[in-house]
């Protein structure tokens, strides 16, 4: 919403009336989806962020919001032709135009293209962190994200808050030593606080770079497999020992870099290591990385994994995330109402991305699911969040 106001306050909101308004409410409209968690945790997980984050769905969001603003534009319009008729004295103009109503002209084909604009800001600043999103949904459901930004900035959003603020404050000191209030201010402020953020972007993806270099270079000793000596000197006391086996090291196959809330050269990182994956922080100001002390090893493809995979959750949950960390937890036989003794399987889907540091410990991890299966492997209860699926 900050960034829908700056980009207003560039001097957009001089092109055409209700440009601030619009552009506030169009920089935020694509979250509307958050509406699917009236259905269910996994509905909102599976649609958060699909069409109304998508290329194609911005031209309609945005004759939506355009559609909204001439209706209230037309109620306004016909409370003060209502208002003149009653004192006789009309602020209309002599077309029967707003122009006392609204500082700017009334324009909607440019409001139009401002809303388009606004609703673009939301698909970029979405793409920065690391969630991601889905631009060229329903055709492609690829998952594109840059992970050079945290959720919640605390940068961007000081130099967004004061681009906003610092007009004001300077309005009230202007205010007392007389000087003319300007109806379209901030213009400067805005400009300089929008280009700060993409500087801010710019050292962020350098950085991020600089951390994935180190998060691909690294190794760890893999299993070893012990070489049986030969039957015909197992009882031969002459013969020499078997050498040990060489260690053998596996490289990273793969690695994502996460953002710090704070710091530009603290980054949160995972690696694939074929069998294994394992968590690590690397910090690219000394070209250091800490690894962790535990690793995860992938599941077995076996057929408790693959239900819960195929489940609802399950399959949304593969297709969003890049490294998904899935655990299979069985339960201890327990007695039902009827006298008979259930087993159920928990299977766990977490996300390296949002696993430690500002997003929880790696045992409780943020945006984390669950799927319960009881012993015949049918799916019999879905989480997410510590949701319960209805």
């Amino acid at each position: 919403m900050l960034t829908g106001a700056c980009l207003s306050r560039t001097g957009l909101n001089r092109k055409a009336a209700y440009a601030t308004l619009t552009m506030v409410v169009a920089a935020e409209f694509p979250d509307v989806d958050m509406l699917w968690g009236l259905r269910g945790p996994v509905d909102q997980f599976q649609h958060h962020r699909g069409i109304t984050h998508a290329f194609l769905g911005l031209p309609f969001e945005a004759a939506l919001l355009v559609a909204a603003v001439y209706c209230w534009h037309r109620w306004r319009v016909a409370r003060e032709k209502r208002s003149a008729g009653g004192t006789g004295e009309s602020r209309l103009g002599p077309r029967g135009g707003v122009k006392s109503l609204t500082a700017a002209p009334v324009r909607w084909g440019v409001l139009y293209v401002l809303a388009l604009l606004a609703l673009t800001s939301h698909l970029l600043l979405d793409y920065t962190n690391s969630y991601g999103i889905r631009p060229f949904f329903p055709f492609n459901g690829r998952w594109y994200a840059a992970s050079i930004a945290f959720i919640f900035d605390p940068v961007m959003f000081v130099l967004l808050l004061g681009a906003l603020t610092a007009p004001w404050l300077f309005g009230l000191i202007g205010s007392e030593v007389g000087a003319k209030k300007q109806p379209f201010n901030a213009r400067g402020w805005s400009i300089a606080a929008l280009l700060g953020v993409v500087g801010w972007w710019g050292l962020r993806e350098v950085e991020h770079g600089r951390a994935m270099q180190l998060a691909m270079a690294q190794s760890i000793a893999g299993p070893s497999e012990s070489i049986a000596a030969p039957e015909s000197s197992v009882n031969d006391q002459s013969a020499p020992a078997p050498d040990e086996p060489p260690p053998v090291y596996l490289s990273a196959q793969r690695a994502l870099a996460n953002p710090d809330l704070l710091s530009p050269f603290r980054w949160s990182t995972v690696m694939d290591f074929g069998p294994v994956y394992q968590l690590g922080v690397a910090d690219t100001r000394t070209g250091e990385l800490a690894m962790g002390e535990t690793t995860y090893p992938k599941p077995g493809r076996s057929s408790v994994v693959l239900a819960a995979e195929g489940s609802k959750l399950g399959r949304a949950y593969m297709d969003w995330s890049p490294m998904p960390f899935v655990e299979v937890n069985r339960e201890l036989p327990t007695e039902n109402p009827e006298g008979n003794r259930d087993a159920s399987t928990v299977v766990t889907f977490r996300d390296p991305r949002f696993m430690g540091g500002w997003m929880g410990s790696p045992a409780r991890s943020a945006l984390s699911g669950t799927v319960t299966l009881n012993a015949a492997g049918k799916v019999v209860q879905q989480t997410m969040g510590g949701r319960v699926e209805k």
